[in-house]
């Protein structure tokens, strides 16, 4: 990645989660959580210009779990850190959209299971959250002993949360496997805090993407658990097994590029661990490109897609260098960037989705970057937090609409054991075109 100090090129592959903002009709906006009044009025101002989408069968809501669930790991662990940093600015915004996160999830609980589910799900959430602040705090200040009576009482709440899901469940979930995927996610966040603030970023980082892994999958196990015999029967089908996948891999990559991106405008000691994740995150995408349509269009799509991360993180870096050519310079290569890739995914939907519309999307989905990086740099981390939120927000629709265009024939060719099995092979080539 030209353009900044400490910089190694990064050359990920594929890019699906190009197409962030789709036409009209296909952003999913939710009720905003409390948050400080400043934060609260802004978030009011975007749900006002937001055209809301509502899942509406069991299916759809149990994609939109699965999504909360890999944003909850996601929002929490940039929340702790940020406390670890003795960032209060960013951890508050942290904070307000990590809220948001759980209003929308209660909301979603309520949808599924009714409105009891809900209420009881709520305050088992929040307290689980607050005692993740507690502990990140103690991880801040040296405190062992607040370290311990936060990491006490967040077993008693992952005990909580696993009791809940296997009541919901009817039997369906047993004990067991409920204690020990709650207990994995709290392990994953309380761990990549401890070698965050031991300045290990390559492991924190692991650990990060791990969590997120877990997490969003967690959503699959828990709907599957959870919903009738039928309803179930319907997350088992090739073509929502694909809108998982594409829905999965295309939030994480938003969610990657944005922290490498934040790591180039402060020119932060995590840079290089950031740039391995959008790598790590590559490699699953071209696995699933290589599978889904060969390798030579897994090999097209990394010589556009390099082009696009390069502009991306250049932009950034120029950004915290206040050098508006180079702005433009990115800005540029960008725009030439989205003619060519709008023209590579209509033909690899069959013209299903057309150059003009797939032009229109990258261009929304780049501009979005971009503003989350000018926000960043202006430590205007509300608003950064804002666009971030909506930005993932966006993948689910995304996803499904890429499932829809590339079609069943497509989706059958989709392993039960997704990218992380190995389902292609080109997964030892990502860093290198």
């Amino acid at each position: 990645m030209p353009g900044h100090k400490h910089h190694s090129r990064l050359v990920p592959i594929l890019c699906l989660g190009v197409i962030a903002v789709l036409p009209a009709g296909c952003t999913a906006r939710h009720p905003a959580a409390a948050a400080p009044p400043a934060a609260a009025s802004h978030a009011e101002h975007q749900a006002a210009a937001a055209t809301a989408t509502v899942p509406t069968s069991a299916p759809d809501r149990a994609l939109r779990l699965q999504a909360l669930l890999g944003q909850h790991s996601i929002l929490a662990a940039n929340f702790m850190r940020g406390r670890i940093r003795g960032d209060d600015d960013f951890a508050q915004a942290a904070d307000a959209a990590l809220s948001k996160n759980t209003a929308d999830m209660r909301q979603l609980i309520g949808e599924l299971f009714g409105s009891a589910a809900a209420n009881q799900f709520q305050p088992k959430w929040q307290e689980h959250v607050v005692e993740l602040f507690e502990f990140a705090k103690g991880v801040a200040d040296q405190d062992k002993e607040a370290q311990a009576e936060a990491r006490n009482e967040l077993i008693k709440y992952e005990q909580d949360l696993a009791a809940f899901f296997v009541g919901a469940s009817h039997g369906r979930l047993t004990t067991a496997a409920a204690n020990t995927a709650m207990r994995m996610h709290v392990d994953h966040l309380l761990m990549q805090a401890d070698t965050y603030a031991a300045k290990d970023y390559a492991k924190s980082d692991q650990l990060y993407r791990e969590s997120y892994d877990h997490t969003y999958d967690l959503g699959a196990t828990i709907s599957a658990a959870l919903l009738p015999p039928k309803q179930a029967a319907e997350l088992r089908t090739p073509m929502w097994r694909l809108r998982s996948a594409l829905g999965k891999l295309l939030a994480e990559h938003v969610v990657v590029v944005e922290d490498a991106t934040r790591a180039a405008v402060t020119n932060a000691p995590d840079f290089a661990a950031a740039g391995q994740l959008v790598n790590a995150n590559t490699r699953d995408l071209a696995a699933a490109m290589d599978t889904l349509f060969g390798a030579a269009a897994a090999k097209d799509f990394q010589s556009l897609w390099a082009n696009h991360v390069d502009a991306l993180v250049t932009y950034a870096g120029a950004t915290a260098a206040h050098d508006s050519a180079r702005q433009d310079q990115a800005r540029a290569d960008l725009s030439t960037f989205e003619a060519r890739m709008a023209t590579f995914l209509e033909g690899a939907t069959g013209k299903r989705l057309t150059v003009s519309t797939l032009a229109d999307a990258l261009k929304a989905h780049d501009q979005a970057l971009l503003k989350h990086a000018d926000a960043y740099a202006a430590k205007d981390y509300t608003s950064a937090h804002d666009i971030a939120y909506q930005t993932y927000e966006h993948m689910s629709e995304l996803a499904g609409a890429l499932a829809n265009a590339f079609g069943s024939t497509v989706a059958a060719r989709l392993p039960a054991g997704a990218p992380q099995t190995g389902i292609g092979g080109m997964a030892d080539v990502v860093e290198h075109r």
